[in-house]
């Protein structure tokens, strides 16, 4: 590339990026899309509509938990990060983020009512093939028609074994005749599908849809099929954020000021490739925010989605962290500036590739098997990742091309190593591996304790319920002046901090969940709050809820979890061809886990939805940095076989470890700088979420370093001894 090529694109490269930046906050056009004000924000961080359902006549618990539990599917549609949870005995409450109006999404939700599939649209129960119960589930699905090339649409449906047989005797009766069946929803033809043949099993389609998303709206009405009690609306609000707009306004400067602390350490330490880094970042987290605009209609954002965020800078700053020190070494051993930068990239590809996609592997398990703010965290994780690359891969390698056909070819613009210092990492492994049991074991212990007593973890109302009471103040409150000046009144009560405010948009009505209050304990809450702030007692109520994060919401996530570390440890067989590195590399997500788990026991953290972001957090961010010291073993075993060199494997450990330090704490010390800032300007609510990401992201950074490679040392002796044992 001409120094004249060079200044060309590099000043292409930096009006894309200040075009990218201007849309991200401002946005284009005359609605402004794309910019961050038009991202969709969760419940907690913009508030929404809360819809109360009552069950009409008597009901068993049994049947409003499953209606609760099909009302969960059916709102899933419209926001993976909606919730539903029961509100005494009989009444089902769903909160949507997002929304603004209670009519468009009442009328959109519609009543919860029945589904058949008939033969007879006159008269569906008496002509009933089967009802919506007997489905176990439907999809849409789009497939290209080899003969004419266009798309057909259709909807696929999996019976349960009644169904089956029931379907198969009316198909085999109508197929002759190409007879109508129909699948009526409260007395509404959703579709009239003719019978072309005789259908026998558990699966069969629907086709002749006019496009995708009348196929997914047929599949959605089919999915959530018929529940098992007639629900009628009791009422329909709109409540305002949980978290107020000092919480969003403090997440969003403690970001800037992280990212500008985060320039200025990459610019101190890698110099010239600092500053093509920021460029990057900038980049990146310019993209970000106007894809997670385009796509509001899928991602909601939430407290969990901003830990994705969070993880897919860590990762874009990790992957140019890898590159400039493979430069660097480069550099060390002589190379030209132009020879380093290309041996850099080459070398670190591999590293960067398989670490992005073991995570993105996780993030997609996290998806499909997950739900509610799994979901979200999924998407925005996968989103991150995709960019990270780019920007790593992509713009990095194109801007240090463009400086050094400019002229800035000296070594010194980039620094240099010439020696590491190698640490033995293998020598001190039993005392990493003790301290690791004990933090372990002491947090194992202390759940055991606190069993006894309750509850093994803090857990907040998401998890176990509590009371929901509804307050009229005399004036209208933000959610500042809810935290300052009633969550103490409120606290002196409850003797705890885990309370929710959430306000009535356009009333003084204030919903403040806690935990479970028995009758004295809401009469002194009654009487405290009518005392303090003029309130009629008369108009207080309080009913119990359940908890906001389903056992089924709880059980998906650990699933999808261990399917995630089962698929990494697949790929990382594959990748390395070694199981001793599969193993190796899923055993320090465990103790992660673990160590993270031992702080919210030890400490009783409370356990609230962010729970579950901070440990998918934790498991991103920690196979990441385990595939990058792999990945350098990797190398120096090929080099040692190939030149051969005569290392042991502890050797190789140790050197390895030792090569990629730097990267571990650089990656760490900057992923660390926007949660930290984060955890100083935060609200109260913030903090609960950054503390335990902090020690997440010390305990991955650990685990990478002091435990990984031991353990595969460990493991690759074990197995050899094994195989010998059976040889002999």
């Amino acid at each position: 590339m001409s120094k004249k090529g060079g200044i060309i694109r590099l000043i292409a490269w930096l009006a894309v990026t200040c075009f990218i930046v201007y849309t991200a906050i401002f946005g284009l056009g005359s609605d402004h899309s794309g910019n961050i004000n038009d991202i969709s924000l969760g419940l907690d961080l913009r508030g929404g509509v809360s819809i109360t359902y009552e069950v009409v006549g008597e009901a068993t618990s049994q049947e409003v938990n499953d209606a609760k539990n099909k009302m969960e599917r059916r709102v899933t549609d419209k926001s993976t990060e909606a919730q539903v949870y029961l509100e005494g005995s009989n009444r089902i409450t769903v909160d949507i983020p997002g929304a603004t109006d209670a009519n468009e999404v009442l009328a959109e939700l519609g009543k919860p009512g029945s589904l058949v599939f008939c033969t007879d649209p006159e008269d569906p129960q008496g002509s009933k093939v089967l009802d919506g119960n007997q489905i176990k589930d439907a999809q849409p699905i789009m497939q290209k028609n080899q003969t004419n090339g266009a798309y057909e649409y259709f909807v696929s449906l999996t019976l349960d074994t009644s169904a089956r047989e029931a379907f198969s005797a009316a198909t085999k009766e109508l197929a002759p005749t190409r007879g109508i069946i129909y699948i009526i929803y409260d007395n509404d033809i959703l579709s009239a599908p003719a019978v072309n043949s005789h259908i026998d099993s558990e699966f069969c389609t629907i086709s002749g849809m006019a496009d995708y998303q009348e196929a997914s709206d047929l599949a959605s009405n089919i999915r959530i099929g018929a529940l098992p009690v007639e629900l009628q609306e009791l009422r329909s609000t709109v409540v305002g954020a949980k978290l107020g707009q000092d919480a969003v306004r403090t997440s969003l400067l403690a970001g800037a000021i992280g990212l500008v602390l985060v320039f200025l350490f990459m610019i101190a330490y890698y110099r010239l490739s600092g500053v093509i880094a920021s460029i990057a970042l900038v980049m990146y987290t310019g993209l970000v925010i106007v894809l997670i605009s385009a796509f509001k209609e899928e991602i909601t954002l939430t407290l969990p989605g901003i830990a994705g965020i969070i993880l897919g800078i860590g990762m874009a700053v990790d992957a140019n962290c890898v590159i400039f020190a493979r430069i660097r070494e480069e550099l060390g051993q002589g190379a030209t500036v132009e020879d380093a930068i290309k041996a850099g990239f080459e070398k670190a590809f591999s590293a960067i590739l398989d670490g992005n996609v073991t995570t993105l592997i996780a993030a997609g398990v996290l998806f499909f098997l997950g739900s509610g703010t799994v979901k979200g965290f999924a998407m925005t994780l996968a989103l991150g990742i995709v960019v990270s690359m780019f920007t790593a891969l992509v713009i990095t390698k194109s801007l240090m091309k463009c400086f050094l056909a400019i002229g800035f070819d000296d070594p010194r613009y980039y620094g240099k190593v010439a020696n590491v210092k190698i640490i033995n990492f293998i020598k001190r492994k039993k005392v990493c591996y003790i301290a690791s049991l004990c933090i372990i074991g002491i947090g194992i212990l202390s759940m055991v304790i606190h069993s006894f007593n309750g509850y093994m973890l803090n857990f907040s109302l998401e998890f176990v319920g509590g009371s929901s009471t509804s307050v009229t103040f005399n004036e209208k409150r933000t959610i500042e002046q809810l935290e300052d000046e009633v969550t103490p009144v409120v606290s002196e009560v409850t003797g705890d901090n885990d309370i929710q405010m959430t306000p009535v948009a356009n009333s003084n009505e204030v919903i403040i969940r806690t935990r479970n209050l028995d009758l004295e304990e809401r009469t002194e809450l009654y009487a405290k709050l009518a005392e303090n702030f003029g309130v009629d007692e008369t108009l207080i109520k309080t009913e119990n809820i359940s908890a906001t994060v389903s056992s089924e919401m709880q059980r998906s996530a650990v699933i999808a979890v261990a399917v995630s570390a089962l698929f990494m440890l697949i790929y990382v067989w594959i990748r390395f061809k070694d199981l001793s590195f599969g193993a190796s590399s899923v055993m320090p997500l465990l103790h992660d886990v673990l160590v993270l788990l031992a702080f919210y026991a030890v400490l009783r953290w409370t356990v609230s939805n962010t729970f579950i972001a901070c440990m998918l957090t934790l498991v991103g961010y920690s196979i990441n940095a385990t595939i990058v010291v792999f990945d350098r073993i990797r190398e120096n075993l090929a080099m040692n076989e190939e030149d051969n060199l005569g290392r042991s494997d502890a050797q190789i450990v140790n050197i390895s470890i030792s090569q990629t330090l730097s990267r571990s704490i650089n990656t760490s010390l900057t992923t660390l700088i926007t949660v930290v800032i984060l955890y100083i300007l935060g609200v109260t609510s913030i903090r609960e979420f950054a503390l335990p990401l902090i020690v997440g992201i010390i305990c991955g950074c650990y685990s990478s370093v002091c435990i990984a490679g031991c353990l595969w040392y460990d493991m690759k002796n074990f197995l050899a001894k094994r195989r010998a044992a059976k040889e002999e």
